[in-house]
């Protein structure tokens, strides 16, 4: 009787694993998603990276800065019906003229599909200036794609204070997950190339009292130098340099980027 009843216990949980892993398969397979984002799966690996970061259907989520809305419209139908997303992003309120025009943006397009974004929460995150994207201890997850370039540039103790926040907000064994520009290990990158040092990134995280639980490969770029003209944005999708070494950018490819995950101890 008891090995039936571990049987049943063990058969639950794997079917439970198994449709958490098949409505990540579903939203990232969703043909609402915009045609150039679903284009670019195979450069940003949305299934393998967020699996990585140990997402669930049943959590509360917060994407850190989404801008157009890339991984939201992966995040937004996979965590509706059980669990939840705080989109931290600029505020509609903001003092900036740039902030508000993002906040606009995103907000159209939060509307633009009511199916897919009706029960997205909004949250505000400004670097360096304001943070109110979700109660102390009340995230199970927050995830940021490509943005921590955006916030050295206010000094260390701004960048240490984001991460502080973030760790604030988590629960207990909460996890913070960074996709970034990965600038070569023990090479300084330019400034303002989009860049940063994998040692950095860890050496802030854990300067606010996380955990660095684990790295992962996924989204490497061994072609990628990051030394180029433009910085990151050389290469595609931006090719900011146009025709210029265009089949050479064309020919490395989306950029080399750390994937790390830090544990709220």
């Amino acid at each position: 009787m008891k090995r039936l009843i571990l049987a049943a216990m063990l058969a639950t949980g794997m079917a439970g694993a198994a449709h958490a892993d098949d409505a990540l398969k579903a939203a990232i397979a969703n043909t609402e998603r915009t045609p150039a984002n679903a284009a670019r799966d195979s450069a940003r690996h949305p299934y393998e990276t967020l699996t990585f970061f140990g997402i669930k259907p049943t959590m509360t989520v917060v994407e850190l800065s989404p801008g157009g809305g890339w991984y939201t419209e992966i995040l937004a139908p996979y965590l509706r019906e059980k669990g939840k997303l705080i989109a931290a992003g600029e505020s509609p309120t903001s003092a900036k003229e740039g902030a508000r025009k993002y906040a606009a943006n995103l907000t159209k397009k939060l509307e633009s599909k009511p199916a897919m974004f009706d029960k997205v929460q909004r949250g505000v995150f400004e670097v360096p200036t304001a943070y109110d994207f979700a109660k102390p201890g009340t995230a199970d997850l927050v995830v940021t794609f490509r943005n921590i370039h955006n916030w050295t540039g206010n000094g260390d103790d701004k960048v240490k204070e984001v991460f502080k926040k973030v760790h604030e907000s988590l629960k207990p064994g909460g996890v913070f997950g960074v996709v970034e520009h990965r600038a070569p290990a023990g090479k300084a990158p330019k400034a303002d190339s989009g860049y940063v040092q994998e040692a950095y990134v860890i050496k802030m995280a854990e300067s606010a009292g996380f955990k660095l639980a684990g790295k992962s490969e996924v989204n490497a770029n061994p072609k990628d130098t990051a030394d180029h003209n433009k910085g990151v944005w050389a290469l595609p999708p931006v090719l900011a340099n146009k025709d210029v070494d265009r089949e050479k950018y064309m020919a490395i490819g989306e950029s080399d980027r750390m994937t790390l995950k830090f544990v709220k101890q």
